[in-house]
C-alpha cells in the first residue's frame, strides 16, 4: 500500500489538545502508519504549558497542521468552538488527543463519509463509545441509527447521548443547525447541552456497531485523561456507591427529560 492510500480531501481532522503533546504526536503518527490523511488538520489548543507548545512546534516540522491557540484556558466548549471556526472543508472529523486510530479505521471511515455524501439527512456518525448506544436500528456497512424516544419507558439514561463528544464525523456547518458549544461550564455540562440541542433540533446520527473496533483510547501516567474521575467512579463496586450511582442516574434521567419537555 502506498503512503496515504486513504486521502480524504474534503475532511478536516480537528483535534482538541491540552497538555498532552506526546499523546498528540502519537495520534498524528498513528494516522501516518495506517496511510490515512485529510485535506486539513486543525489542532485547537487550550492554553497548554510552554513545554507542550514547544513539543508541538517540533511536531510541525514533521506533520502538516494548523495550530489554534488560546492565551488562557477557557474550557472544552471554547476549545471546540474556536477549532471548528477554523475549519474550511465540508466535513469535520473530531477527535481528542488521547485516541489512536486502528488499522481498520480508514476503510470504515470512508464508508461513513460515503453515507453522509449520499444522504444529507445524516448529521453525525459516531466511531467510539465506552458502551453501545442503547437504542439502535441497523442501517448498513456496520452502522446503526441512534433512535431517541422521549417516552419514560425508554429508561436508559444514555439515550440522551445521540450526540456525544467521542470521535465522530460531522458536517462542518454543524453550528448552523445545532448552535455552538456552551462555554464557561464543566465538560459534562458542555456535552449535555449539545446533546439536548441535537435532540431538540432533530439531529440524526449513526453509530459504528463495533464501538471498540476503529479507535483505542490510551492515557499514560505522565499525560492522564482529563476525565479520569469518570472511569474511577464507574469502577467502584461497593453497595453504597452502587446505590448512590443508581439514584444519581435516575435523577439525571428525570432532569434531562424535564429539560427537553419544557424548552
Amino acid at each position: 500500500m502506498t503512503e496515504h492510500a486513504y486521502r480524504f480531501k474534503e475532511v478536516t481532522l480537528l483535534i482538541t489538545h491540552y497538555n498532552r503533546s506526546s499523546s498528540l504526536g502519537r495520534l498524528l503518527n498513528a494516522f501516518d502508519k495506517i496511510n490515512c490523511s485529510f485535506g486539513d488538520v486543525v489542532i485547537s489548543d487550550n492554553a497548554s504549558e510552554p513545554e507542550h507548545l514547544d513539543y508541538i512546534a517540533n511536531l510541525s516540522k514533521i506533520h502538516n497542521f494548523r495550530l489554534i491557540t488560546s492565551p488562557v484556558n477557557k474550557g472544552l466548549g471554547n476549545n471546540i468552538n474556536k477549532g471548528q471556526d477554523a475549519v474550511k472543508t465540508k466535513y469535520t472529523v473530531y477527535i481528542q488527543d488521547d485516541f489512536i486510530p486502528l488499522p481498520s479505521f480508514p476503510e470504515h471511515f470512508r464508508d461513513a463519509l460515503e453515507i453522509m455524501e449520499d444522504d444529507t439527512s445524516w448529521d453525525l456518525v459516531s466511531f467510539y463509545s465506552y458502551v453501545p448506544y442503547p437504542y439502535l436500528k441497523p442501517y448498513k456497512k456496520g452502522y446503526s441509527e441512534k433512535i431517541f424516544k422521549i417516552m419514560p419507558w425508554y429508561s436508559n439514561h444514555l439515550k440522551f447521548y445521540v450526540y456525544g463528544d467521542h470521535p465522530h464525523l460531522r458536517r462542518s456547518d454543524f453550528f448552523t443547525k445545532f448552535g455552538r458549544y456552551q462555554e464557561g461550564v464543566n465538560l459534562d455540562e458542555t456535552e449535555r447541552a449539545m446533546c439536548l440541542a441535537f435532540i431538540k433540533n432533530k439531529g440524526k446520527a449513526l453509530f459504528y456497531d463495533d464501538h471498540y473496533g476503529l479507535l483505542d483510547q490510551q492515557n499514560s501516567e505522565s499525560e492522564p485523561s482529563t476525565a479520569t474521575y469518570r472511569k474511577e467512579w464507574r469502577q467502584q463496586k461497593t453497595p453504597l456507591v452502587l446505590f448512590i450511582k443508581w439514584f444519581y442516574l435516575k435523577y439525571k434521567f428525570l432532569k434531562i427529560n424535564f429539560q427537553l419537555l419544557i424548552k
